[in-house]
């Protein structure tokens, strides 16, 4: 079928009530996002920024350990790179981590420019922490353990600042909806809801020469995770309607030291830093057994499949619903200095990790698929680009390394803007003009209450133990939640877009997993608990064609 008489698939919704018009769009305000725009609005370009909460709402201030980069006196980036690839699993694109840990610390530095401060010693010199999977100290941190909190601050700083600028409009409060395209399927800009707080109400239109997608995660697939709610995997699922093409899905990695709050608990939890066992806490039994001494040269800070696999183990052997994280050899004044943010929030839940063990289990907490993109960002459908944890590029493989994330949305950011820059001089980001002769195919909304259901199935059948059984009913679960009923029909709200996007990222994601007949970096089976090289050392490719999707 060709573009000029394939449908449209968009999310049911109402008319856009009004239109306004920029050169890029950047949906997302986290470390990827921002930078994106900070660095076109830098070179003259027009920029819109949607984001779905607060500007400073997003993943990025909840990274507690820091960011990776190769700055310490005797490290490499080839030493960096030797460590990205071990924890990948096989399966990263050798080529895009090169390229991150050779422009990593150049980038890092330039963050620092823009105002980020990073922990020092007393000679002013960066202070540097290990995590899982690291052989060297490269972990640079702000605050101890808010990290995250400070580069947001920073860069949300550095947005404001040009407030005032006619060529930077912000909208907050605002779910990004579909893609809007040409009649050859090129960007020609977005829909989106903004909700009442935003300076825009309803439905919108935005027409743009590029879209950027920096929508961040999709750990609300699961009902424990230590993402935010906003992170609903909107980015990959409205590229999916677009005809984009995403990888690697199945690969969701499950931090391993994620605080236990009871069977029960669900929605974001609190995470407990890999850093707090970079600084050398232990993981012990309800005997006070280190169980991964033993498991891997590094113990606890082996990458973190591993040590999420070693206590799922041990839990059971055991039957425990929980480990322990051990870090009362601190003493307070190490865990008020380096961890404040970490002592608050177990103080908050009624732990004294300066005197108790703290009860820990895994969660789920980033996905290492997303969008698939090349090394400048772009998508398989031309104009759209996307970045940090809604893409997909190559460098985390099976498994990302720690704290390499926040160091691939702040790379990837820049270079996309880059792309973008030198496409305008070179005249080839022309405006489009949306296609409005196609048909459209209007997907129909799921109630608001699926997505508890959507959380309850992914975590049954698609968690960290897996299983051919438990992910097919998981699949089938999932396709028995999308038969509409002929006498009810979703009112388009916030709610029910959300819960809409989350099963088909939902779906898409339990379709891979289910495919992989191995055991790889994060993606652990039961049934087949070895890794194959011969048959699956390649990447799964998800798209959706004609409401249906496509594996393989």
């Amino acid at each position: 079928m060709s573009s000029s008489t394939a449908s449209v698939r968009r999310l049911a919704a109402p008319a856009p009530g009004w239109t306004t018009t920029t050169d890029v769009v950047v949906v997302g305000s986290g470390i990827a996002g921002l930078t994106t725009a900070l660095r076109v609005r830098a070179a003259g370009l027009r920029v819109l920024v949607v984001t779905k909460a607060m500007l400073d709402d997003g993943s990025t201030r909840w990274a507690q350990g820091g960011i990776a980069a190769a700055l310490g006196e005797g490290d490499t980036p080839e030493q960096h790179l030797e460590d990205t690839l071990v924890a990948g699993a096989g399966l990263c694109d050798e080529d895009a981590v090169r390229m991150l840990v050779t422009e990593g610390p150049g980038a890092v530095r330039r963050l620092i420019d823009t105002g980020a401060a990073f922990d020092r010693d007393d000679e002013g010199e960066i202070l540097l922490t290990r995590e899982g999977g690291h052989h060297r100290r490269r972990i640079a941190h702000a605050g101890g353990d808010a990290t995250g909190a400070e580069i947001s601050r920073a860069l949300v700083a550095a947005v404001r600042d040009v407030r005032d600028d006619e060529g930077v409009e912000l909208i907050e409060h605002a779910l990004v909806l579909d893609l809007l395209t040409d009649a050859e399927g090129r960007t020609a800009g977005l829909t989106l809801h903004v909700m009442g707080e935003g300076q825009r109400d309803g439905v919108g239109a935005v027409h743009a020469r590029a879209v950027v997608l920096a929508t961040g995660g999709l750990g609300q697939v699961f009902s424990a995770t230590t993402n935010p709610a906003v992170s609903t995997g909107d980015g990959v699922a409205l590229a999916l309607r677009a005809g984009a093409e995403v990888a690697d899905l199945e690969f969701v990695q499950f931090h391993p030291t994620v605080l236990w709050l009871g069977p029960d608990a669900e929605g974001q939890q609190p995470l407990i830093s890999e850093a707090v066992r970079g600084e050398g806490a232990h993981l012990v039994d309800a005997e006070g057994v280190r169980f991964m001494v033993g498991q891997h040269e590094l113990a606890e800070l082996a990458p973190r499949d591993i040590v999420a696999k070693g206590i799922m183990r041990r839990m059971h052997e055991t039957g425990a619903e929980h480990m322990f994280l051990d870090g009362r050899h601190f003493g307070a004044a190490m865990w008020e200095e380096r961890f404040p943010t970490i002592l608050a929030s177990c103080r908050s839940h009624g732990i004294d990790p300066v005197t108790e063990l703290i009860p820990v289990a895994p969660a789920a907490h980033y996905a290492s698929g997303g969008v698939r993109t090349d090394l400048r960002g772009h998508t398989s459908v031309s104009g759209l680009y996307a970045c940090g944890e809604a893409a997909c590029t190559g460098v985390h493989g099976a498994n990302r390394l720690a704290s390499n994330s926040l160091l691939e949305g702040l790379v990837f950011a820049e270079r996309i803007a880059a792309d973008i820059i030198e496409r305008d001089r070179l005249g080839k980001l022309a405006p489009r003009h949306e296609d409005t002769t196609r048909p459209i195919e209007v997907v129909p909304l799921l109630a608001a209450e699926a997505r508890a259901e959507i959380q309850r199935v992914m975590t049954r059948g698609v968690g960290v133990l897996r299983s051919a059984e438990s992910m097919a009913t998981a699949v089938e679960g999932l396709a028995a939640l999308s038969e509409p009923d002929p006498e009810k029909h979703e009112f388009p709200q916030v709610e029910t877009w959300e819960a809409t996007n989350l099963h088909l990222v939902a779906s898409a994601l339990a379709a891979a997993a289910l495919l992989r007949e191995e055991t790889r970096g994060c993606h652990w089976r039961e049934d087949a608990p070895d890794r194959d090289d011969v048959n699956w050392r390649r990447h799964l490719t998800t798209t959706l064609d004609e409401g249906r999707l496509q594996v393989g």
